[in-house]
This record gives structure tokens, C-alpha cells and sequence, in this order.
């Protein structure tokens, strides 16, 4: 025996707006519940209330529930049954964790020379001061009468 969809139950109003709401994850229930709140304060008590004990703001279900970053990092590790699609995307990754290496690398050896650049300007400063200052301190002791 078959069953169509027309023969099927629709499902109440709280559940198609719960399924709504799950499809466009945690945003659009936090959204519910602040328009509850503006609307009347026992109505975004009650939805803040649904979501705690429905477990929804440690994650949302449904079909839409693993996207973002999560989805891709996790996709990253595994197969996707396309062997050639696989080998490229490995070497891409690997290529691209050996460009972001080398430019690190490249980045720590310009902060060097840099520091080194403006360790070696200080050093001569200070020892234009220092020369400046001997310098100054010999003519003030030759500007000083003799004592006899």
C-alpha cells in the first residue's frame, strides 16, 4: 500500500513554524524571541523557555544544521568518493599549506631586518649622543679656568 503525500496529515501550525524556524537556524529563533518579547513579554518568555529545553542554542537541527566553517573543516578530511577529485584536492591543500609556510618564513625574515634595521639606527644615534656628549663635556673642561 502506497501513501501520497495528499493522503498524508498536514502537520500543525507549531510544527511547520518549529521546522521554519529550524531551517533558518539560531538566528531566526532568536529573532522569534525577541519579537515575542516586543509583542507580549510571556510570548518571548515561553519561546526563550522552548529553546533551552529544546536544547537550541547548543545547536540547530535538522537539514541545515551543520553549515559554516564546521561543515567545511570536517569536509575536508574526508572522502568524497571521487578518487581524481580527492588526489587534486589534497595536493591543493598541500600546496597551499606549503605557500602559507614559505610566506610565514617570509614574513618572520622581514620583521628581522627590520628590527635589525632599527637596532643599528639606535646604535648609531646613541652613539652620535655619546659623541656629542664627550665632545661638549671636553670643551666645557677646557672653557673652566685652571685652579692653582
Amino acid at each position: 500500500m502506497t501513501t501520497t503525500t495528499a493522503s498524508m496529515p498536514r502537520p500543525n501550525w507549531f510544527v511547520r513554524g518549529e521546522t521554519w524556524l529550524d531551517e533558518r537556524g539560531k538566528g531566526a529563533w532568536i529573532a522569534a524571541m525577541v519579537l515575542g518579547f516586543i509583542v507580549f513579554w510571556p510570548i518571548g518568555l515561553a519561546v526563550l523557555g522552548y529553546m533551552l529545553v529544546t536544547k537550541r542554542f547548543s545547536g540547530c537541527r535538522g537539514p541545515r544544521a551543520r553549515t559554516g566553517f564546521s561543515r567545511f573543516a570536517t569536509g575536508m578530511t574526508g572522502s568524497t568518493g571521487n578518487a581524481a577529485f580527492d588526489a587534486y584536492r589534497n595536493e591543493t591543500l598541500r600546496r597551499l599549506e606549503d605557500e602559507r609556510q614559505s610566506f610565514e618564513t617570509f614574513l618572520d625574515r622581514l620583521r628581522e631586518a627590520r628590527d635589525k634595521a632599527e637596532f643599528d639606527q639606535f646604535m648609531e644615534e646613541r652613539a652620535k649622543t655619546s659623541g656629542e656628549r664627550e665632545t661638549s663635556a671636553d670643551d666645557s673642561e677646557a672653557q673652566l679656568p685652571e685652579r692653582a
